[in-house]
């Protein structure tokens, strides 16, 4: 290895649904973190991982910060600003809103502490005109000192390659922490947990999203090695939103268990029977218990 290589850790920041899990999967090549268009779709940090010869970059896709309304909610938040300390350099990613909003004011305090290069990134692009994507530039530019101002789109992939630049310039020179084939840190569990629970912010109405967890109860290869036998359960708050997510004669859970079942199957690389059921935990999201036994554990975490 030569004396040039450069490894470090990137957090990409923001307001929630402003597109982080998107530019994460982008950066890396392939979907890790799921994605939606509802907001707080990332609860946990996750981290993925990119070698090439030159550099090693971990990637740590953060909850959206935001007004926590539950036990839930602030454990997002801690999530988000934990990574603020463990880390070489910040993506802030933003929209391309010409007024800065409380929320990016509140996310401005935060950064303004930190002792590591902040790159602020414009993300949706695609979505206005360039003289307008200047005025937000103009807008966002003199919130704090950035290392760098970069305009993307992480949808089409427009102008990713200068985040990348960025990332470059800013890592310092450093050893491997991860071996070339791993690509997150996430056990693969978990990741199937989270893609059954993509489904569900996907397909099921606004008010029920929030309220969802996705529990793997087994998980098993045939002695075969020709399928591999998912059992998982989905948690909700209330019975109206069991029915709706069960659907009439089972629709929609059929809907959500095939379109789940596809992806994984293309994650593990095998023909996947899965298997979903719907239990009712009442405000789950504020029982520190359930949060413990659904993934969510503040405690693990330094304040």
């Amino acid at each position: 290895m030569s004396q040039e290589f450069k490894s470090g850790f990137v957090s990409i920041v923001g307001r929630p649904n402003v597109g982080k899990s998107t530019l994460m999967n982008r950066m890396i090549g392939q979907k890790i973190a799921i994605t939606s268009d509802k907001p707080q779709t990332t609860r946990n940090r996750i981290q993925t991982i990119l070698t090439n010869e030159t550099e090693q970059v971990v990637f740590l896709d953060t909850p959206g910060i935001h007004k926590p309304k539950s036990k839930l909610g602030a454990y997002m938040n801690t999530t988000a600003k934990t990574t603020f300390r463990e880390v070489d350099m910040i993506l802030w990613l933003v929209e391309p809103d010409k007024k800065v909003g409380p929320g990016d004011l509140f996310l401005v305090e935060q950064l303004k502490n930190v002792k590591i290069p902040v790159v602020l990134v414009i993300n949706k692009m695609d979505t206005l005109p360039r003289d307008e994507i200047l005025a937000v530039i103009a807008a966002f530019k003199d919130l704090m000192d950035f290392a760098e101002v970069i305009a993307i789109s992480a949808i089409t992939g427009q102008n990713t390659d200068m985040v990348m630049d960025a990332i470059r310039k800013y890592l310092p020179e450093g050893p491997k922490f991860f071996p070339d084939d791993m690509v997150t840190d996430q056990p693969e569990k978990q990741i199937v947990a989270e893609l059954i629970r993509e489904k569900v912010l996907r397909l099921m109405e606004d008010e029920i999203p929030h309220g969802v967890a996705v529990v793997i109860d087994q998980m098993r290869e045939r002695e075969d090695g020709s399928v591999m036998d998912i059992d998982a359960t989905i948690i909700c708050e209330k019975d109206s939103h069991k029915g709706m997510i069960i659907g009439k004669q089972g629709a929609m859970i059929k809907k959500i268990g095939t379109q789940a079942r596809q992806e994984i199957e293309g994650l593990l690389d095998t023909k996947v029977y899965l298997q979903l059921w719907v239990k009712i935990k009442n405000n789950w999201r504020d029982s520190d218990f359930l949060l413990r036994n659904f993934g969510y554990d503040k405690n693990s975490m330094d304040e």
